[in-house]
Formats: structure tokens, C-alpha cells, sequence
């Protein structure tokens, strides 16, 4: 079964194994780029990438679960995001448009799928 459309593992590479199980290997992340729409989050104690994501992409049905668009987004990326964000920390937060039309778009899957 392929991964949903709005899944972060849609970027990953699959291989079968000899009892025909697919397993996801290495995923490309869009790692940050200066959009000129691209939001500044300060943290505040209490965000999580989880509550953010569900803040700045709500028009998105199941908005929280894009909390990785933002893990990755960052320059120097999240990879633990069960960590708690420090407060004070300047997050980048990519805009709708760049997570809709970039990031999800279908030319980045196909280049990565």
C-alpha cells in the first residue's frame, strides 16, 4: 500500500523483500529555503511542532499531522521531535502555499518516489 497523499514518507524509497514486504528507506526532507513568504515562530513554552502545525496550517484537513514539514523545514532540522522545543527558539515556518505547492507538490514526488 503506497503512503498517503500528505504523508511524509511519500518521499521515501521502497524496496521488496524476498517475501514481498515493502520497506521505506532513506526519505529526501525539503530542508529550509528562503521563501518570501516563510513565517518566524518564537517558542513559547508549551509549543509543540505538533500544536503549530495544527495553528499555522489549519485549513488542512489533519493539520497536526504536517509537524514534520516544520521538523525539516528548520536549518539545522528537528530529528527527535519528541524533544520539548526550547523556549525562545526561533522556528521557520513555511508558508501554506510552499507546503501545498512545493513541498507536497506531485513534481517533488515523483523526483523522490
Amino acid at each position: 500500500m503506497p503512503p498517503k497523499v500528505g504523508s511524509r514518507h511519500i518521499f521515501c524509497w521502497g524496496a521488496q523483500d524476498s517475501a514481498g514486504l515493502w520497506h521505506l528507506l532513506d526519505r529526501e526532507p525539503y530542508r529550509f529555503r528562503s521563501h518570501g513568504d516563510t513565517r518566524v515562530h518564537i517558542v513559547v513554552q508549551g509549543d509543540t511542532l505538533f500544536n503549530l502545525a495544527g495553528r499555522y496550517f489549519s485549513s488542512l484537513p489533519r493539520a497536526c499531522g504536517f509537524w514534520w514539514a516544520i521538523a525539516d523545514f528548520q536549518p539545522d532540522p528537528i530529528v527527535d521531535p519528541t524533544l520539548e522545543l526550547e523556549s525562545g527558539r526561533e522556528l521557520f515556518i513555511p508558508s501554506l502555499r510552499v507546503l501545498e505547492d512545493v513541498i507536497l507538490s506531485d513534481a517533488r514526488r515523483r523526483e523522490h518516489g
